[in-house]
């Protein structure tokens, strides 16, 4: 199949005058197949392969229908071995993909890429990866589960194998996954944007990750039509995504615009230098000025959507919710939150754990009825965090939608409200010491 193929190629490579080239090719087809079958290259393989793409080259300067066809279904024979040819020994041919052969350079950017490192330690097979690679051990576990890892040339998928002094460790990184996005019919308020970050405001109702459940576009979906396409060492895309918001829950959101940024504000998240401050209305109102919760939140055994304050089951979370203002008939309470750990759902858990839900909540209100909102209140109105070029602080506000800043300026006095949702008011209203 493979000599057919250099057959098919030196026969286009004539059509275009090189009679010489195309000599050679076809007396260089035995050369192939057997250093292709043997895992092995040549100096003598070398410089054929270079007669050959450089013919390649020609062709596609001269758009020759045919060989563009050879060259889509390249990957059909392109082996590991045999793109590393292409970069080692024709740069040539590099070049001319980069600069215009757009149908080409799909399919080697798709490549595995292979490196080998050599251990001068004895340790864990994913530990000494991490640190050779540069990247979390949950990542290295996800390489060596996939069957990329090789120790001494044979598959290796236990992360925890203890290596020997001097063993080789070849990875071979699959190629990013990339998955066609759904048209958009949502805007979505760009707060900030730099070669490294991208800050928004997520629109209420909008999902953030696509799942089997989900049939609408997603943000997702948008960060695809704006070019965000990240991939994890393992081929994954995550599209910059750092954190989360519900569907119904709107407000500022921050995206990674490469992996680098990506790495540095999500460790941010674990050491609590990122944080976001909420706002809410609730019912019925908060009986202190300040509200702390610390419970344990895991599935609910009742509800499978839900989740639930469980005794010690579940993972730890703590929120504070601060009283900024009450409504004017005082059954409403406008208060705003500041979460200390990221679980599912935490502020509506840890409301509906004392008999409290936010307006608009549909799944954990006490009772739906009761008051009527066409979104849930709930807004990540602050976030702040290290910008990962110039590590200063950040902070960036995200303003309220229509409908939540209609539902406010009905129920609540004005000049209260334009006083308690200064930012510098709701970030000194929280206790230092917090």
């Amino acid at each position: 199949m493979f000599t057919q193929y250099i057959k098919g190629i030196s026969q286009d490579i004539l059509l275009i005058g090189s009679k010489k080239t195309a000599t050679k090719a076809k007396n260089a087809i035995p050369i192939y197949a057997t250093c292709f079958c043997a895992n092995a290259g040549t100096t003598s393989l070398i410089n054929q392969f270079e007669v050959i793409t450089n013919g390649m080259i020609k062709m596609m300067e001269k758009k020759s229908i045919c060989a563009k066809i050879r060259l889509s279904n390249l990957h059909k024979f392109a082996t590991p071995n045999f793109f590393r040819l292409i970069c080692d020994c024709n740069i040539k041919l590099a070049k001319a993909v980069l600069q215009n052969k757009k149908f080409l350079l799909k399919k080697v950017n798709k490549m595995s890429e292979i490196k080998n490192y050599i251990s001068d330690t004895q340790e864990r097979l994913d530990t000494f990866l991490a640190e050779q690679i540069g990247q979390t051990r949950s990542q290295i576990t996800q390489l060596i589960k996939q069957g990329c890892v090789y120790v001494e040339d044979k598959l290796v998928k236990r992360p925890g194998v203890k290596l020997k002094l001097e063993q080789n460790v070849r990875v071979e990184f699959p190629e990013a996954k990339e998955e066609e996005a759904l048209d958009v019919d949502f805007d979505v308020d760009i707060l900030y944007e730099d070669e490294d970050v991208l800050v928004i405001n997520k629109p209420s109702g909008v999902t953030v990750h696509p799942a089997p459940s989900v049939k609408e576009a997603t943000l997702v979906d948008w960060l695809k039509h704006k070019g965000i396409r990240l991939s994890t060492i393992s081929g994954e895309e995550r599209h910059g995504i750092v954190h989360r918001l519900d569907k119904g829950t709107s407000g500022t959101m921050v995206v990674a615009k490469n992996n680098e940024a990506h790495e540095f504000l999500s460790a941010q998240l674990q050491d609590k230098s990122m944080g976001r401050y909420y706002l809410a209305v609730l019912n019925p109102p908060l009986k202190d000025d300040i509200t702390t919760i610390e419970q344990f939140i895991g599935r609910s055994s009742h509800n499978r959507l839900k989740m639930a304050c469980t005794e010690g089951n579940g993972k730890y979370a703590k929120t504070m919710f601060k009283n900024l203002a009450l409504s004017k008939d005082e059954k409403n309470q406008l208060v705003a939150c500041k979460l200390f750990t990221g679980r599912t759902h935490q502020i509506r858990v840890h409301l509906e754990s004392i008999n409290r839900h936010i307006i608009g909540d549909h799944i954990y209100a006490i009772s739906p009825k009761v008051e009527k909102s066409e979104r849930i209140l709930l807004h990540a109105y602050t976030i702040y965090f290290i910008h990962p070029r110039t590590k200063e602080e950040v902070s960036f506000v995200a303003r309220l939608d229509n409908n939540m800043q209609e539902y406010i300026d009905k129920k609540f006095d004005k000049d209260i409200i334009n006083e308690v949702m200064d930012t510098s008011y709701i970030l000194h209203s929280f206790p230092t010491d917090s």
